[in-house]
């Protein structure tokens, strides 16, 4: 069975870039298009992985971590934020918050590749 991994993120052509590579690499790809959104998919089909971006609207990368991690059903699940914010600062509030790893935008499909394998092992 393919690995189901949930990609929460607003801009349109990333989100659909993303889903389309990962797609075609084997991966059964569900989507959301904001924070809301992605809390309520991860709860309904405990994703084996989560990518989220930080800047939405509504509720942020950073409030969907903390939701992720509050909940026992999906507090286990590798979060992987993918972001333009590559500050020291953010990167740190990630990870306190309990990221998993951090992949800055733009990054390579084979970044993406290695990271996303790197935490399903």
């Amino acid at each position: 069975m393919a690995t189901q991994i949930l990609l929460i993120e607003d801009d349109v052509q990333m989100r659909e870039n993303v889903a389309e590579l990962l797609t075609l690499q084997g991966f059964q790809v569900e989507t959301a298009t904001n924070g809301r959104e992605g809390i309520s998919q991860a709860l309904v089909h405990s994703p084996d992985l989560i990518l989220c971006d930080i800047m939405m609207p509504e509720v942020s990368g950073y409030q969907v971590l903390e939701v992720v991690r509050s909940n026992r059903l999906i507090s286990k699940v590798p979060f992987i934020f993918l972001t333009a914010k590559s500050d020291p600062t953010d990167l740190r509030r990630g990870m306190e918050l309990g990221a998993d790893d951090y992949l800055t935008k733009p990054f390579t499909l084979q970044n993406l590749l290695n990271t996303i394998e790197s935490q399903l092992k």
